[in-house]
């Protein structure tokens, strides 16, 4: 995987960029001006982030796998240490499926339902490869979310999720938490 220099990121016209960022000269960005990426962030080939007028907000420490989407009106943010699997699909719009209005973005909004609704990682949230987050959900920090898994509620801290609907399996570890902090007592990144 090819990544990008320093001096092509730049002028790409992202809102901010941090130090140490990797992004695959296969990822796709659209709307950069409102996108931010952190320090330490990684987004890896066939990625697309196409952000809408709330904007995507990337933390620190931060990887995106290969074939993943963050997409939408709404605001999308990855708190610092997400990990995004491969085949993650974030939405913060999506169409009306149940008949009432038309679908697509082709035709007018008048014809169309598509909501729009922020969607918040908190901290230390892993997404499985392969699940859709919808439109105003918030992963609280620590949840992890099982492989193939689709995510239509919040999650509060620390749990486990999986399913189609995701729903709540058992309760997450906390020790990384420790890790984190020893983490951030040895690193520049924080200081």
């Amino acid at each position: 995987m090819a990544m990008l220099s320093r001096d092509l990121i730049e002028q790409m016209g992202f809102a901010s960029v941090g130090n140490n960022v990797q992004l695959s000269d296969r990822a796709s960005f659209y709307n950069t001006a409102n996108i931010s990426l952190g320090n330490n962030v990684r987004i890896d080939d066939f990625c697309v982030l196409s952000a809408g007028a709330g904007g995507i907000n990337i933390g620190n420490h931060i990887h995106i796998a290969v074939f993943s989407l963050l997409i939408g009106a709404g605001k999308i943010v990855l708190s610092d240490f997400c990990n995004i699997s491969s085949r993650v699909s974030i939405y913060s719009s999506n169409d009306d499926y149940s008949g009432l209005t038309m679908t697509n973005p082709t035709l007018p909004n008048q014809y169309t339902g598509v909501i729009h609704a922020d969607v918040l990682l908190g901290k230390h949230v892993i997404v499985g490869c392969g699940s859709v987050v919808l439109p105003g959900v918030t992963l609280e920090e620590g949840v992890a979310v099982g492989a193939l898994s689709l995510v239509t509620k919040n999650c509060p801290a620390f749990g486990i999720y999986a399913g189609n609907p995701a729903r709540h399996i058992k309760e997450r570890r906390r020790d990384l938490l420790e890790l984190e902090a020893a983490f951030i007592s040895s690193s520049n990144d924080f200081k």
